[in-house]
């Protein structure tokens, strides 16, 4: 508390002091009513008062984003400076910090007062990370990695230990959890930006703000046009990952473990052919019927039958394609690549 004698020594410093006062209250009364942001934004304001003033100033997407990035750094600290945590245990959770931040469940009792409640509560800032919209498509790939593609790193490694398949590199298998996630990203857009009490937003902004000032806006009609042409940038940006894998499922030698990796994969090719072009997928619910999926189920079985429904569905994919478009050359390019592929293998006349 400052005391009077000190505002009479400096009466200057009054009217600033007032102005920080009144700041700190309306600060703290900004703080989200979401679990996860409330606890973020009150562990912001005590282990750092003055920091959590400065970032109020900012707008919220930055606000966010810049919360979190302080409190990761002030729980690294708390896990570095805690003398009483042995080297050998502290340096791998140092390490591995930044897939710490992934996993909603990790904590790690450390620390004291209020940065032991960071600690033992870190999953409040995990939650929120999650959160965060991806900025980039670097950030949008490493937010599918995290997510899916590890669990095709993980998978691949199961099937080399298993002894029936060779070990896959980590390119390809990444590639088979990213294509899948970027589908259900797609084809989810609505159901996530309709999330209650707060948007999920998973579309990069380095691909939307192409089209829309807020992510929102493509669900609006009067953007029918830039929301389609959005959508089609995401599907272009999805097929890159194609080629990858068509090569993984290719080296596959177990017929249980090809049909368990191929149908999802024929799935997804399906499902993304079905959303280009289309205005439902900002107005309700796209996905392929019942008895075609039967079908893709019944009938996938070799790596032949792959490379027809490849061949299939991206000619359909193709021929939705407008050429006013203004990804339709670089997705051209994309699927002409994998009508490629599969015309190349050899099988589509066994058909």
């Amino acid at each position: 508390m400052v005391s009077l004698q000190a505002i009479w020594r400096h009466p200057d410093d009054l009217y600033p002091m007032v102005k920080l006062k009144l700041a700190a209250r309306r600060a703290e009364k900004q703080i989200p009513t979401e679990p996860h942001w409330a606890f973020c934004y009150s562990m912001l304001h005590k282990v750092s008062r003055s920091f959590a003033l400065v970032i109020q100033q900012l707008d919220t997407d930055l606000r966010d984003a810049v919360c979190i990035f302080y409190l990761v750094l002030r729980a690294l600290d708390t896990v570095e400076d805690d003398t009483s945590i042995a080297m050998e245990v502290k340096v791998p959770i140092l390490m591995a910090f930044h897939r710490h931040i992934y996993d909603r469940e990790w904590h790690f009792s450390c620390g004291t007062k209020d940065y032991k409640v960071l600690m033992d509560e870190f999953h409040h800032v995990s939650t929120a990370f999650w959160s965060l919209e991806a900025e980039t498509i670097d950030d949008y790939d490493e937010y599918c990695h995290y997510v899916a593609g590890l669990v095709g790193l993980g998978l691949s490694k199961l099937f080399h230990a298993s002894g029936k398949e060779d070990l896959a590199s980590d390119t390809l298998s990444n590639s088979m959890g990213l294509f899948l996630q970027k589908t259900n990203i797609i084809r989810d857009y609505l159901e996530d930006i309709n999330e209650v009490p707060k948007s999920r937003m998973f579309w990069p902004r380095q691909i939307w703000s192409k089209y829309v000032n807020k992510l929102e806006d493509l669900k609006y009609e009067e953007n029918s046009v830039k929301a389609v042409q959005c959508l089609n940038d995401m599907v272009t940006n999805a097929l890159v990952h194609v080629e990858d894998c068509l090569t993984y499922m290719s080296a596959l030698r177990d017929p249980a473990i090809f049909r368990f990796c191929a149908i999802p994969q024929i799935m997804a090719i399906g499902t993304l052919a079905l959303c280009y072009n289309n205005i439902q997928v900002f107005r309700g619910v796209v996905k392929m019927r019942r008895g075609l999926t039967a079908q893709v189920i019944d009938r996938t079985k070799t790596m032949g039958d792959v490379y027809g429904a490849f061949y299939d569905f991206s000619r359909m994919l193709k021929s939705k394609v407008d050429d006013a478009d203004p990804n339709a050359k670089k997705t051209k390019e994309s699927l002409e690549a994998i009508l490629k592929i599969c015309r190349d293998s050899g099988t589509l006349s066994q058909r």
